[in-house]
């Protein structure tokens, strides 16, 4: 039913859904070319990576939700959680589509080591924005201590494993530099 108190969440849900047919209209494929849904897959130097629900990429898209829980709990204190949510939402939804436009998947594919990547299925976008959702409400419910152990945990694990994460993406996608590069490809 909808209801004033339960705008927001429509207008969440419609934003996701909004996002999905987007990306299927500019021609992201729906599902991995391979033919198959995984829960998981842990593969990043793989045509597969970005495919399938989750993978060594979703802790970042969990931080998303972290961080703009806390950004928007700074700038926006006095909207309601649901309308905040519907905001953050909004822009993860707006960075999938950036980050599935044809400029920006040859800028990961110059100055990354993501020669295979291009770009995310439409279930693995949905997915990294139900990820940032995620984050959101943890971020809700913990204290201040544990999202920051969350988002230290995961930058510290995937940069552990597969020498990428948030920061290492950030860096590598606006400030290239071929140390780290380097390091990235040596696994």
């Amino acid at each position: 039913m909808f209801t004033r108190r339960s705008a927001p969440y429509w207008a969440t849900f419609l934003v996701i859904v909004l996002a999905a047919l987007w990306l299927l209209w500019i021609g992201r494929e729906p599902i991995c070319t391979c033919g198959s849904v995984k829960l998981w897959h842990g593969e990043t130097m793989s045509s597969e990576s970005s495919q399938h629900i989750a993978d060594w990429y979703t802790p970042s898209h969990v931080i998303h939700g972290l961080v703009f829980y806390a950004a928007l709990w700074l700038v926006a204190p006095r909207l309601s959680f649901g309308w905040r949510l519907a905001i953050a939402t909004l822009v993860e939804s707006a960075w999938e589509i950036v980050e599935n436009s044809d400029a920006i998947i040859e800028r990961y594919r110059a100055v990354t080591i993501s020669l295979d990547y291009y770009g995310d299925s439409v279930l693995n976008s949905v997915s990294d924005i139900l990820a940032m959702v995620l984050g959101f409400v943890l971020a809700a419910r913990l204290p201040v201590w544990a999202s920051v152990a969350i988002v230290i945990g995961f930058e510290a694990l995937t940069t552990w494993l597969i020498r990428d994460g948030l920061a290492l993406n950030v860096l590598m996608l606006l400030w290239p530099l071929e140390a780290v590069r380097g390091w990235q490809a040596a696994l």
